[in-house]
């Protein structure tokens, strides 16, 4: 999935105003703006559209999860380089707190089946044999679930 359409739906699942999102990236330390915001937030066709780095969305993830679970005491998270689907989700139920339960339970909110030996396999290290590429049909219908899950709508 394209990293700024993750953020949109992650604002609006979250209901989040300019001045929260930039609080988002305060918390990882990153100095974001408004005018950035915007770019980032505007539709892919827009001409004024920005799209926003693999570094600075794992950095507005890496927010996210000091936002909804607090600073962690010591070494901070990594702040990938190069993002997959695998780790945007991986942050998100972090961030979440989700155990696999409950995102088993969100995926289903979506009409989305998937098994829990399935789930672990994206969350997985690469090299491991029993790794599994996450889709973006897979992401869209977790972020889709938890939108249903928080707001009570699945409007897209």
């Amino acid at each position: 999935m394209i990293n700024n359409d993750v953020m949109r739906r992650v604002r609006y699942i979250l209901d989040f105003n300019d001045a929260q999102m930039i609080d988002v990236f305060a918390q990882a330390e990153y100095p974001a703006t408004v005018e950035q915001l915007h770019g980032w937030l505007r539709k892919d066709d827009d001409p004024a559209f920005v799209a926003i780095t693999d570094l600075q969305f794992s950095l507005f993830l890496n927010g996210l999860i000091n936002l909804k679970r607090g600073k962690r005491e010591g070494v901070e998270a990594p702040v990938e380089r190069r993002l997959t689907n695998n780790i945007i989700f991986m942050k998100l139920k972090i961030a979440f707190n989700l155990q696999a339960e409950e995102v088993l339970d969100i995926m289903a909110l979506s009409s989305f089946k998937i098994s829990k030996p399935e789930l672990s396999a994206l969350f997985r290290k690469p090299e491991n044999r029993q790794y599994r590429l996450c889709k973006d049909q897979i992401l869209r219908n977790f972020l889709k679930g938890l939108q249903i899950k928080m707001r009570g709508d699945g409007n897209d």
